[in-house]
């Protein structure tokens, strides 16, 4: 049998790398750069803060900014309309901004670029969005489709946008309060949607997939998303297909 204080040094040897290997691996895992380079593309979700929050209105007058100096524009900052956010690496800040242009009020959609621990902030995109004052209050990032030069159509719109979700969740609530039963619905999938942007309002037609208790239901919905933000569930019924 060998002597155990000849075990000692290879056993301390072996502890080293070990050891090292760990440090690394505890580095890896949080430094932020490294985390910036494993995360993937998420969904984009409400902003987590108010619209009207120091930080969108910052993140809004930067974009503003930003295009008045690329272009050469004077565009000025009004107020944010709308804002919405991305995890990528870093947070892509979807906004939709009104501002002056020309004596006019116009609506812009930007997005935004933060790692707040590069204290990185680039705009990746600024485009015109419609007339803040004109006919149609409803932009490409409210419902994910425009209205069409020869006239309003419906087209087929993400169900995972954040109006369509909102206009479900209403759908949702008004079913519940028009039935009888004591058993709440619950919102299981919006199967598919399509919108059509009017004068006044944007029309969804969207097929959903509800539970209430053990049970499976489909139900057939328009609602009316109107300029003022407010929804209005215009027809309901049951798809038996």
């Amino acid at each position: 049998m060998q002597n155990p204080k000849f075990l000692i040094p290879l056993l301390f040897s072996l502890a080293i790398p070990i050891l090292f290997l760990n440090d690394f691996s505890a580095e890896s895992t949080f430094c932020p750069d490294s985390m910036a380079t494993t995360t993937t593309l998420g969904g984009v979700r409400p902003s987590q803060g108010s619209q009207n929050s120091a930080e969108l209105e910052n993140l809004a007058r930067f974009a503003v900014d930003e295009h008045n100096k690329k272009e050469n524009a004077m565009v000025e900052f009004v107020r944010v309309v709308k804002a919405s956010e991305q995890v990528v690496a870093g947070t892509l800040h979807h906004l939709t901004v009104e501002a002056m242009d020309a004596g006019k009020k116009k609506l812009y959609e930007a997005k935004v670029w933060v790692k707040p621990w590069m204290d990185f902030k680039e705009l990746q995109e600024f485009k015109h969005a419609g007339d803040a004052d004109g006919s149609s209050p409803f932009t490409a990032s409210d419902l994910g489709a425009k209205k069409d030069v020869s006239g309003p159509m419906l087209q087929a719109v993400a169900t995972n946008d954040p109006v369509v979700q909102d206009a479900a969740n209403h759908a949702v609530k008004s079913i519940q309060q028009r039935s009888n039963s004591l058993l709440p619905y619950e919102l299981k999938e919006i199967v598919h949607a399509n919108a059509e942007v009017s004068e006044d309002f944007a029309k969804l037609n969207m097929l959903l997939k509800l539970k209430r208790g053990d049970k499976e239901e489909k139900f057939k919905v328009e609602v009316h998303h109107k300029s003022e933000g407010t929804y209005h569930l215009n027809h309901m019924e049951h798809d038996h297909s």
